[in-house]
């Protein structure tokens, strides 16, 4: 069963008088319980098509459809966008409607993620990978069936990225929401995902449909991981190459 059907068949920008495409032609599904990534370079749409399957965007021509039933949504942005204001355990419970059902349920959750010490600071206390793990927590709390992110982990030092991406495959493997993923990072969707949903330059339209089945768990310096890398690179240099670029420019930076 499809969890999400997208059919976008045209998204504009307008800028003064000019006009910017963002997407064309954008057709695919996700089953139920998928973790999709989407990948792609900078300018192809990625965070656009994010904002239009949230909803946040409905300014496009095309449809995007979720399965009946399939109602609770999580999203987590490229910056974890916590209320300054709040402190870790009110941050979660944002994302909660009251009920006596849902008592306990962010300090739980919170515990789980290795933040029970901190369910009374404030988002200034907290380094960037706490951070990012309070925003998993925001959207994981409501127990979604669709969980949306965007480039979550990009500018964290790279134990800490990977520390996330573990915990974020824990969760998922305990509560399998259907999950899109976006990031321009190969590796990384290599590592996360059960399919790779390759974007051409924009227009952003899917210009490679990849599944994985590369066994589980991997880690983005893995051999299998580093094999696959290779073979695509290889195989689809014009697709990748943006990204082949940026990966270079991260490694001689490291």
């Amino acid at each position: 069963m499809s969890a999400l059907e997208i059919a976008i068949r045209r998204k504009l920008y307008h800028r003064g008088d000019a006009e910017f495409e963002a997407l064309s032609g954008l057709d695919f599904t996700v089953p139920a319980g998928q973790f999709a990534c989407v990948l792609g370079p900078s300018g192809c749409g990625k965070t656009t098509l994010l904002a239009i399957v949230a909803g946040l965007d409905q300014a496009y021509d095309g449809s995007v459809r979720r399965a009946a039933g399939e109602s609770r949504l999580g999203m987590v942005f490229q910056t974890p966008r916590l209320m300054p204001w709040l402190n870790v355990r009110e941050n979660v419970r944002l994302a909660l409607a009251p009920s006596p059902s849902a008592e306990g349920r962010a300090e739980e959750l919170l515990r789980e993620m290795q933040l029970g010490t901190l369910l009374d600071a404030y988002p200034r206390q907290l380094s960037g990978g706490q951070q990012r793990r309070v925003a998993l927590a925001r959207a994981f709390v409501n127990d979604p069936d669709l969980l949306l992110l965007d480039e979550p982990f990009q500018a964290l030092d790279a134990p800490t990225a990977q520390h996330l991406r573990e915990l974020l495959l824990a969760l998922w493997a305990r509560r399998r929401p259907t999950i899109l993923f976006v990031t321009h990072d190969l590796r990384e969707a290599l590592s996360l995902g059960d399919r790779v949903l390759f974007l051409s330059a924009g227009p952003g339209r899917v210009a490679l449909d990849l599944p994985l089945d590369l066994p589980r768990p991997r880690s983005p310096d893995g051999a299998a991981v580093e094999a696959l890398r290779k073979r695509l690179l290889e195989s689809y240099p014009d697709l990748l190459r943006g990204l082949a670029a940026v990966s270079a420019t991260a490694e001689s930076a490291a």
